[in-house]
């Protein structure tokens, strides 16, 4: 070829190439252009007509004993097993996770029935076999390291209680320490003589840290010779809330959910596997050190009860929620109660209402008010067992309970395991329990399951709901995004779903029983999963004002909902929209029936560069809420875009002045520039 030839090739190569780019490019633009032309029409109806108030109570929060979510979590107690009951009351008994400092030739450790607690005899003997002269350096004795280290951080006060007796002398160095005990942190000596430790004795002390170790341990030693018994070890932090044994930092992430309710203490923490292991609650009240505790047998792990049944009372009176109690029915998940030998059941539960609402003289009322606590908690709510509706004795021993509380407590509401979503109850019921746990695309479909509920029955109460591990890993955009479209469709279904929480509510890290979890934690750090933040979307919801809404268009991966409400003296519609889809879509909203200049205030997106996407320790807040000022100019129509796989809301100040007529299309409109 010559070279005139191969440069007549090669221009028209160069050319036929710049025409199919060109083609591709057109190609491109044409795609976005159809894309960008394709409008969901959410149409508001914003009259007097159509409103209806959204319930006081509509979200909540859903508090289990699950994954450490109390002991060696939100309950702030350092010490676990520190009554050295978790290895069973057969003795020589398992301590863990106390260990021994030294080796056989220095000291021997048992367990015997010596304590002075009646209701958990065990307690912990300390034989030290050498002295001053043959210990080794820094003595010898035991260690406690907490749920899987304890955040001990400089400056901050400690509180110690120990019981304490003793043959002989002591000379006991209490002390908080590094991990491996190289670095004290903070220490205290106890020093007594024989004569004053005949009997139990309760020691105190406040130790003041000098440095920060988030895996600390709480340790006794000794380099004096005799026996020396311990019991019902205690080491709370001085900062928890208000005194009142909460982790600070846990709390505050329930908090800022605005919680309406809490249901508590479980879950299927309340049945138990076995009826002998699951929660009773008389043995959670009291003095600390008189509770026996015991083992859940569902997720596995001992708990001192320290978060007992005052305790969650006065977490819900610390956050302003409504206390919902869940108690056993006589059913377990493999024993259960014949209903004719269920009332000392019944009766436990009508003692657990008087504690609660007794007043101070009454026999369970007076124990709550020696507890701190002289007037009543405002109990409403409680619910019959947990996922039991299935079970042969369930109705029969609904029954009892229904019947019995309603005649000693006529304003109580009742709620029953039983599915009244799609049928009638065959028993009276003030509200029915609905569980559900799915892939994300299953729930982003059911956001209008309850579209067809019947209204003349009980009202319904969504306890529990998530996208299960399958789809939603640790917690990712995609789960929450599922979720975030149920959670719509409850709130235009809320005159007859009244409560909605998610669950389970916390998981430390170190015992993942169940994922997915709204808030993830270790002894010193934590963070919202995504779905923790789409729950933040609602904070406005309970007690506001339902706007009736109509998607129109190709509504598929769209779910959206409007509402209006009051905050510091004005007035607001909020719209709030998920994106399932892989591409941005323009929702345009029509609003009619209120005359109104729209005001831009502030929009908020939940998103991410993938569905997958989680949060974790070492990047807490890859997914947030971002939220910025929503600028908006006079233009035809309220036009907003969705990004892909987002769930966003849009508050719009408004500034009313009659209801009308006619459409607002026709008088004033504005639109969002994004």
């Amino acid at each position: 070829m010559d070279m005139e030839t191969s440069w007549r090739f090669l221009r028209s190569v160069c050319l036929l190439s710049f025409v199919l780019g060109s083609f591709s490019v057109y190609q491109t633009l044409c795609l976005v252009d159809a894309q960008e032309d394709a409008i969901v029409t959410l149409q508001v109806d914003a009259s007097n007509v159509t409103r209806r108030p959204i319930p006081e109570t509509l979200f909540g929060i859903f508090f289990e004993e699950i994954n450490h979510a109390g002991a060696g979590g939100l309950w702030a107690e350092l010490v676990s097993n520190r009554g050295f009951e978790a290895g069973g009351q057969i003795i020589p008994s398992n301590i863990w996770p106390w260990s021994i400092i030294g080796d056989e030739s220095s000291i021997y450790v048992v367990t015997d029935h010596s304590s002075c607690f009646e209701r958990n005899k065990i307690a912990l003997r300390m034989e030290v076999l050498c002295d001053s002269n043959s210990c080794p350096l820094g003595g010898v004795g035991v260690y406690n390291p907490g749920y899987w280290g304890m955040n001990i951080e400089e400056g901050k006060k400690y509180k110690v209680v120990l019981y304490v007796r003793s043959t002989g002398d002591i000379d006991v160095s209490v002390s908080f320490t590094s991990s491996n005990g190289s670095v004290t942190l903070a220490s205290e000596n106890i020093i007594a003589l024989a004569s004053d430790l005949l009997n139990w004795t309760k020691k105190e002390m406040l130790l003041e840290a000098n440095g920060t170790d988030n895996g600390a341990r709480l340790q006794f030693t000794t380099t004096k010779k005799g026996s020396i018994w311990f019991d019902q070890v205690s080491a709370m932090p001085m900062d928890t809330y208000k005194g009142h044994g909460f982790r600070n930092d846990l709390f505050q992430m329930m908090v800022d959910l605005k919680p309406r309710f809490i249901r508590f203490p479980g879950g299927c923490f309340v049945e138990g596997d076995w009826l002998g292991n699951a929660f009773r609650w008389k043995e959670t009240v009291g003095a600390w050190e008189e509770r026996p505790g015991h083992y859940g047998d569902v997720w596995k792990y001992w708990t001192d009860d320290g978060l007992g049944h005052f305790e969650f009372f006065q977490l819900a009176e610390d956050l302003g929620a409504s206390p919902i109690w869940v108690f056993n029915n006589g059913i377990s998940h493999n024993d259960q109660v014949e209903t004719k030998n269920v009332m000392p059941f019944v009766q436990e539960a009508i003692d657990g209402i008087e504690f609660a609402r007794g007043d101070s003289n009454s026999t369970w009322g007076s124990v709550r008010a020696a507890m701190g606590h002289p007037e009543p908690f405002e109990l409403k709510y409680v619910a019959v067992g947990n996922e039991d509706c299935f079970k042969s004795y369930y109705r029969g021993n609904y029954l009892e309970f229904y019947n019995a509380i309603k005649k000693a407590y006529p304003d109580i509401k009742i709620i029953s395991n039983c599915d009244a979503s799609s049928k009638l109850l065959d028993h009276p019921a003030d509200y029915f329990d609905y569980h559900i746990y799915t892939l994300a695309r299953d729930l982003f479909s059911k956001s209008h399951d309850f579209d067809n509920t019947p209204r003349n029955g009980p009202k319904a109460f969504v306890s529990e709901y998530a996208v299960n591990k399958a789809d939603a890993k640790n917690g990712n955009l995609l789960a929450a995004l599922g979720e975030a479209a149920f959670l719509l469709g409850l709130e235009k279904n809320s005159d007859i779903v009244e409560m909605v929480s998610y669950a389970p509510l916390f998981v430390n890290t170190n015992d993942r029983r169940w994922i997915p979890d709204a808030i993830v934690f270790n002894s010193s750090h934590l963070y919202g999963t995504p779905s923790y933040w789409v729950q933040h979307f609602f904070t406005e919801s309970s007690g506001a004002t339902l706007l009736n809404s109509t998607l129109k268009g190709n509504t598929s991966s769209v779910e959206a909902s409007a509402i209006s409400f009051q905050t510091n003296g004005k007035d607001y519609i909020q719209i709030k929209a998920v994106n399932f889809g892989e591409q941005s879509v323009n929702l345009k909203v029509a609003v009619t029936g209120l005359m109104a200049k729209f005001y831009g205030s502030k929009k908020k997106v939940l998103t991410s560069a993938s569905v997958m996407d989680e949060n974790s320790f070492s990047n807490p807040n890859m997914i947030v809420p971002q939220e910025s000022l929503l600028e908006m100019t006079e233009q035809e129509d309220l036009m907003f875009v969705l990004p892909p796989h987002s769930f966003s809301s849009f508050d719009l100040l408004t500034e009313s002045e009659n209801v009308i007529k006619m459409p607002i299309s026709d008088s004033y409109k504005k639109t969002s520039t994004m």
